[in-house]
């Protein structure tokens, strides 16, 4: 009795492992599952926070913006004004004559012109970089749809620089351009306590961009292929807001009624613009 006694008693103990043993390793499984799952939740939320701060601007196109008014009446065509050599170390910046407007020296045939016109232009330069424009600039900001050259010329007359995008540039490209305009600084307008970052960005109608992004400023232009490509924060120091290239130095680029020089889908100013219409 006593020999069935003890192994039955190890008999037992070996059970008892065995069983401690299988439980250990469901703990296991399911904290290996748990952890799985975890991990799984917190992919799904970050592709989803991905997902949504690539289409940010795509999904904000139709609900938060108005576009500046287009312009109705005789066409304008533009004469190609000459090229000059580039004043600045930014490689691949094209350079139009404005002799006397802002630059140094006296008109030409060649020199950018500035007139104001009521109806619509159809410019020698693509996107355009000065010339005539209507006497109504447009609210300046992130517009996801093609705004009126007319309008955004006068603002570059102002000193604003202008974006412009191929209408197929990716989604993400997109989002880290206005990741770009959203970096760069308000500058203090000349009345009524407002401020504005003094650029503008919008896509292009057609695919017609010398390249799938250009940036331009009145009388300067850069075409790049990358929205990260360090010269477009070189172009913006230069040429933005400039006592040296901006024609109106100091002049405002928003304060439109926004019937007029619209409502970007991102305002590129510290003040709401005013509603109704103007001029």
């Amino acid at each position: 009795m006593a020999k069935t006694s003890r192994r039955d008693t190890e008999a037992a103990r070996r059970e008892r492992a065995a069983q401690i043993q299988r439980e250990h390793k469901q703990r296991e499984r399911r904290r290996i599952l748990l952890g799985a799952g975890v991990v799984l939740l917190i992919l799904i939320g970050i592709g989803f926070g991905v997902y949504r701060g690539l289409h940010k601007t795509k999904l904000s196109a139709d609900t938060q913006q108005i576009l500046p008014a287009a312009v109705t009446g005789q066409t304008t065509t533009e004469t190609k004004p000459s090229t000059v050599a580039n004043p600045t170390d930014i490689k691949g910046v094209i350079a139009y004559d404005t002799a006397g407007y802002p630059g140094p020296g006296t008109a030409d045939a060649g020199t950018l012109t500035h007139d104001h016109v009521d109806g619509p232009v159809t410019y020698a330069v693509t996107p355009p970089v000065g010339g005539p424009h209507n006497g109504i600039w447009m609210n300046a900001g992130v517009y996801t749809k093609p705004v009126p050259s007319e309008r955004a010329v006068h603002d570059l007359e102002h000193g604003a620089v202008w974006i412009t995008y191929d209408p197929n540039l990716s989604a993400a490209k997109v989002q880290q351009l206005v990741d770009f305009f959203n970096k760069q600084t308000m500058i203090a307008e000349p009345s009524g306590g407002r401020s504005n970052r003094y650029v503008e960005v919008s896509p292009w109608a057609d695919d017609s961009l010398p390249s799938p992004i250009m940036i331009s400023s009145w009388g300067y232009q850069l075409g790049v292929d990358s929205p990260t490509d360090p010269r477009l924060q070189q172009f913006v120091d230069t040429f933005r807001n400039s006592k040296t290239y901006s024609p109106e130095y100091g002049s405002p680029v928003d304060g439109v009624g926004v019937q007029t020089g619209g409502q970007p889908a991102i305002n590129g100013s510290s003040k709401a613009n005013p509603a109704g219409t103007s001029g």
